[in-house]
């Protein structure tokens, strides 16, 4: 008997990628969603008892598997069934699922049902593992080398030390000093001095390099060590911390030998860092669409549809995006968005969004009514980052170019209008009604309209992000979505290609600097007649 979720359970299932499983224990009859079917790889007519196959489970994972199974299906036993094992597909490939089930009893404790949900996380296991051999690496490199590192925090409490520094103040281990301060272990004099140091760096971001102190232990023992002391940044560049690098100038020749050798270790370190960026931003880059749908499909056609974009990234990763897809055989969608912010929070919105979009792209007539698709964004989203708690937002625009209809229908999500350019020039499109919608990401009930404009007066249709039209000339004025349009409407190019190129070099000759000071992405569409 299939088990009937509600539509706000349903929905965030969807966006998380789970899938879902009925179990009815006194008939032994189970049910499985589709996601899950192509999880496993199977057909329905053959996918194998989950809670029976166990040749499925792999070894290492069986016995805790079965444990826990028998855990649940015992008589008064617990409620909620909870495993992580590999299991082989119908491939033949071993993949890593979270299963998570509750069970149904009746008024003596006898298990009746069981129900649940299943997701491959395959992925994350992986990235959790290398998370742990890289975090195991770097502290073994700290804990081995002949030096004394710390790490602080902006009240200069000490957040991270290693094993020397710990040997050094005198502590049983390095748990034993986080929070306390130098003046727990030195006499104010050389610790009043080490935390003006440290405030000197966090006010100017500078590094105090290579200076010899005298450190003075509150059991009255002296030192003489060389440190250097540097501002400790997070991924956005802001000033966290300090952290240090200090030892024992008995041999000097020694200490500044090493010395350099921890410093290049932590500039390697520094560059795979980049490195790692680098990587992310190329993935990206590579999810970009790379070709264009076929619109209309089939030959014989005198009119089609013609694409082109020019995606300008100005960090390692991005939050501007865009989809271009075929809805049905002679309509096609456009959607550009742009994610609040820059980085990795971006990066990961704009995931969350390509996924929802791409499952929405699936169904014709929800792919084919701006609005209904706006709507299902939002609510997505939303779900998803009320889950994690999380404030983002997303501006998107939403353009379907339908040559049956004859018509674009668009929507907007706080985002600006697109220009189209015909035999009359260039204009915005009008929005209308309520005009644009709210960004999504920000109220799960929000509505959106969609407007419609004849595709008859549309030679031309340009898809854009804020970042093209908000640089600065010398004075202090932007660009601005009105003088875009009138850039459109005169531009020389006949053909998208040229179109776009002449965009950016006219927009970048308005600009003071140059350059974008925010992710630039332009998307053009054009009714060519063959």
């Amino acid at each position: 008997m299939a088990y009937r979720v509600d539509d706000r359970l349903e929905l965030a299932l969807r966006a998380s990628n789970e899938g879902i499983w009925d179990w009815d224990i006194t008939t032994d009859e189970i049910h499985y969603s589709g996601r899950i079917l192509r999880f496993l790889g199977y057909r329905r007519d053959e996918v194998p008892h989950l809670f029976h196959h166990f040749e499925m489970v792999h070894d290492s994972d069986r016995d805790e598997y079965v444990e826990k199974l028998k855990q649940v299906l015992r008589p008064g036993g617990v409620d909620l069934f909870a495993v992580e094992p590999r299991m082989r597909t119908a491939k033949d490939e071993w993949r890593c699922f979270r299963i998570r089930g509750v069970v149904v009893r009746d008024a003596e404790g006898h298990a009746l049902r069981m129900a649940g949900s299943m997701i491959d996380i395959t992925a994350r296991k992986e990235a959790e593992a290398q998370l742990l051999d890289e975090r195991h690496l770097i502290r073994l490199l700290i804990d081995n080398v002949p030096l004394n590192i710390y790490f602080k925090d902006r009240e200069s409490r000490f957040t991270l030390v290693n094993q020397s520094q710990a040997k050094w103040l005198g502590v049983g281990s390095e748990e034993d000093l986080i929070g306390k301060t130098d003046h727990d272990f030195f006499e104010p004099e050389h610790a009043d001095r080490a935390l003006q140091d440290e405030q000197q760096i966090l006010a100017t971001g500078k590094p105090i390099l290579g200076y010899v102190e005298r450190e003075t232990l509150v059991t009255g023992e002296d030192a003489w060590v060389l440190t250097t002391k540097m501002p400790l940044f997070d991924r956005k560049g802001q000033i966290i911390g300090t952290f240090g690098v200090s030892n024992d100038v008995t041999e000097l020749v020694r200490t500044q030998r090493s010395l350099a050798e921890t410093a290049a270790a932590l500039q390697r370190r520094n560059d795979e860092i980049e490195e790692e960026l680098k990587l992310a931003r190329e993935v990206q880059q590579a999810l970009l669409p790379t070709r264009y749908p076929a619109i209309p499909q089939g030959s014989g056609e005198k009119t089609r549809l013609v694409f082109g974009h020019r995606y300008i990234p100005i960090s390692g990763l991005a939050g501007d995006f865009f989809e271009v897809f075929p809805v049905g055989s002679r309509a096609a969608g456009m959607l550009i968005c742009d994610v609040m912010g820059h980085g990795v929070r971006s990066a990961i919105v704009v995931s969350m969004l390509r996924g929802l979009a791409e499952r929405a792209e699936t169904e014709e007539d929800l792919a084919g009514d701006p609005a209904a698709f706006l709507d299902r964004l939002n609510e997505g989203l939303c779900s998803i980052l009320q889950q994690a708690g999380v404030t983002m937002f997303a501006t998107a625009f939403y353009v379907v170019v339908d040559l049956d209809g004859g018509e674009l229908r668009y929507a907007s999500a706080g985002h600006p209008a697109g220009i189209i350019r015909g035999e009359e020039g260039a204009s915005v499109l009008p929005l209308g009604g309520r005009g644009s919608g709210p960004a999504l990401g920000l109220f799960p009930d929000a509505q959106y309209e969609h407007a419609r404009y004849p595709l008859s007066a549309v030679k031309q249709l340009l898809l854009f992000t804020d970042g093209i039209f908000e640089v600065q000339n010398q004075r202090g004025e932007e660009f601005l979505q009105n003088r875009l349009a009138e850039l459109v409407g005169t531009a020389d190019g006949d053909d998208i290609d040229t179109l776009l190129d002449e965009v950016l070099e006219r927009v970048l000759a308005f600009a003071e600097s140059e350059r974008f000071d925010d992710d630039v992405c332009l998307l053009a569409m054009e009714v060519r007649e063959e």
